[in-house]
């Protein structure tokens, strides 16, 4: 049994795998730097200084402090059961651009592979009658439009 899985876990395919698992990890960690750092902060300034991840609405008061809360951290500090539409609003962003990133990369890898692959030789189908130039099909020893016998 301990064989059939080392056998298991030195293909190259379940290798790539966990490669990718781990890039594609570190690849989240930067999407979502690039989403609250960097995309985030100027639609919230353009919006009115909002910070996208502080908006969320207030469904239970807390049970150390009652509200109203002026931060997601206050809220959080006070016990009080909160529905974080900004932090979700983030997510979706972030998940837009990974899923589009992706495309992307899919999208190359396919062109290249596209690429690489010989195109397959066209057999023609039809031929020219040498008599009165019309397409007829590529066995045909007498031309249907002229009858003419074809050699």
């Amino acid at each position: 049994m301990l064989k059939e899985f080392k056998e298991f876990a030195m293909k190259g395919n379940v290798l790539d795998m966990a490669v990718g698992i781990i890039i594609g990890a570190a690849f989240g960690t930067i999407v979502k730097s690039l989403v609250s750092d960097i995309i985030m902060p100027p639609i919230g300034m353009i919006l009115g200084n909002v910070d996208f991840s502080e908006l969320f609405l207030v469904l239970k008061s807390g049970a150390k402090a009652a509200g109203p809360y002026a931060t997601l951290k206050d809220a959080s500090a006070a016990g009080a059961i909160t529905v974080n539409y900004g932090l979700f609003i983030n997510t979706v962003i972030s998940f837009l651009i990974v899923a589009f990133s992706v495309f992307l990369l899919v999208k190359g890898v396919n062109q290249l592979k596209k690429k690489s692959e010989p195109a397959e030789p066209q057999v023609p189908m039809t031929k020219d009658c040498p008599f009165c130039f019309s397409k007829i099909p590529i066995q045909a020893i007498k031309c249907s439009h002229c009858s003419s016998e074809l050699v």
